[in-house]
């Protein structure tokens, strides 16, 4: 009985190897074919599958070479934010009633307090809408008796970097909504959307309809020109740093003939000034003070035993906040959760203080630090420098953790799998799972840098390779 008993373990273990080593050898064949194709020709490549329930390494080149992530860096981000703030974190933004300094002008100021919660003002959840969040605050003015007309609205304790761009993203990116910097006070995601009107022919100005956000300049230096019909949005916001005293934001770039309403979405610089000026245009303020440049923590004012905390808005909790911020790549919200991560441990929030820590939190966990060659929370710096090996080690650690359903639920499904994607210039990548017809569970990572061509070229050939998974 006990030789049975082995021969057919022994036959099972041969299947299973068999099974691998077929499943290797397609993997080597169409990876092979993707590196000859003449869009990779000066790329470098990387492919890293792991068993998922074994964490047999099933197909392997170039893992330990650190390579751009693009977006794909998002699951590092999310997964220690798992593990260092909980599923059930919360941000929270109070409104202060200041009644213990005095007040010359009769005003009655509010003071506001935010650790830098990336959804305030958010259309993406129901309690963080703007006219949710304005609402609530009249409302807590109306029930302290506070004449909303004679308030002035500052802001205290800030406890963030003034530095709202990690380092290396590029200034084609930073005037856009998705190169939006974080701050230690954040408003509707801290982008706002501008109309354009195309001109008649191809070559003619584009006109600027209408400017949803209320900017302190007050004027664009609107460079935009009309292009090809159906050549899609081409056009880019730029923050100035010229050399003249009064620095407009520049519009260049163009967008589609025919186009009578066209939206783009901008970066806003300073949310905070962003806020006061939608309590202002909403009357809910008379005079308002956009204090947001303060730096000095010791300076700062601190509720004495008088003052009266009116209002108080928490955030939805950190796994809702994932499920956005993979779902749909936004760039803020693993900035802010890079800064949280600081200003948790540290008590002051910064992106390099945000890196040490989840570098440190890997290291601990058996990763070579200098595998995670890092300097932002969203990949959209191209100087981010990851290995494929990393990712995986990363994805196969959130598989036995008790809030991995709802990390797993924030992934997207691309090519019938669940993974992360990530794109800049020249970078595509794709890690995630996948559970084959016949059963068997992978966990993968797929960086290539350096392409040439289009990038619908790459991706349609990477997803063949990956096909050898199904």
């Amino acid at each position: 009985m006990k030789k049975v008993f082995l021969l057919v373990a022994g036959w099972l273990l041969l299947i299973s190897v068999t099974v691998a080593q077929t499943v290797t050898q397609k993997l080597q064949k169409a990876f092979l074919q993707f590196e000859s194709d003449s869009q990779l020709k000066h790329a470098i490549s990387s492919l890293y599958v792991i068993d998922g329930k074994t964490g047999q390494v099933i197909f392997d080149k170039n893992s330990q070479v650190g390579l751009a992530p693009a977006s794909t860096q998002k699951i590092i981000t999310s997964v220690t934010a798992f593990e260092l703030l909980g599923k059930d974190y919360r941000y929270k933004t109070e409104f202060w009633w200041n009644k213990s300094t005095p007040n010359y002008s009769k005003s009655q100021y509010i003071e506001v307090k935010q650790v830098c919660d990336p959804t305030f003002g958010s259309d993406r959840f129901e309690n963080t809408m703007p006219s949710v969040i304005i609402e609530k605050f009249a409302e807590a003015c109306s029930a302290n008796k506070i004449p909303i007309t004679d308030i002035a609205i500052s802001r205290f304790n800030n406890k963030f970097e003034l530095q709202k761009i990690p380092d290396g993203w590029i200034f084609q990116d930073i005037g856009n909504y998705y190169g939006a910097g974080v701050a230690g006070f954040n408003w509707r995601e801290n982008q706002s959307d501008i109309l354009l009107k195309a001109g008649k022919f191809i070559g003619d100005d584009v006109k600027v309809a209408r400017v949803d956000t209320l900017m302190a300049a007050g004027y664009i230096d609107n460079q935009l020109k009309t292009g090809k019909a159906n050549s899609g949005d081409q056009a880019y916001y730029y923050f100035n740093y010229g050399n003249s005293s009064v620095s407009y934001p520049i519009l260049k770039g163009t967008i589609p003939l025919g186009e009578d309403n066209f939206k783009i979405s901008i970066a806003v610089a300073n949310p905070f000034s962003y806020f006061v000026n939608e309590l202002v245009k909403n009357k809910l303020v008379g005079k308002a003070y956009a204090n947001s440049n303060s730096f000095d923590i010791s300076s700062i004012w601190q509720p004495a035993k008088s003052d009266i905390n009116i209002y108080s808005h928490y955030s939805p909790s950190l796994d809702s906040i994932i499920y956005w911020f993979n779902k749909k790549s936004i760039n803020l919200y693993g900035e802010a959760l890079i800064k949280t991560f600081a200003y948790e441990k540290q008590g002051f929030g910064s992106t390099d203080s945000g890196v040490a820590i989840i570098k440190k939190f890997w290291k601990e966990k058996g990763l070579d630090e200098e595998e995670l060659n890092i300097y932002d929370g969203s990949g959209l710096s191209p100087l981010n420098r990851v290995t494929t090996h990393a990712q995986v080690e990363i994805l196969k650690y959130a598989k036995i953790k008790d809030w991995f359903p709802y990390f797993l639920k924030s992934l997207p499904d691309y090519n019938g799998m669940t993974m992360k994607s990530g794109t800049i210039s020249d970078v595509k990548g794709f890690c995630g799972y996948h559970k084959s017809k016949d059963g068997k569970e992978y966990i993968f990572s797929f960086l290539v840098n350096n392409y040439s061509g289009k990038t619908s070229g790459v991706v349609s050939k990477m997803y063949k390779v990956l096909d050898e998974l199904k």
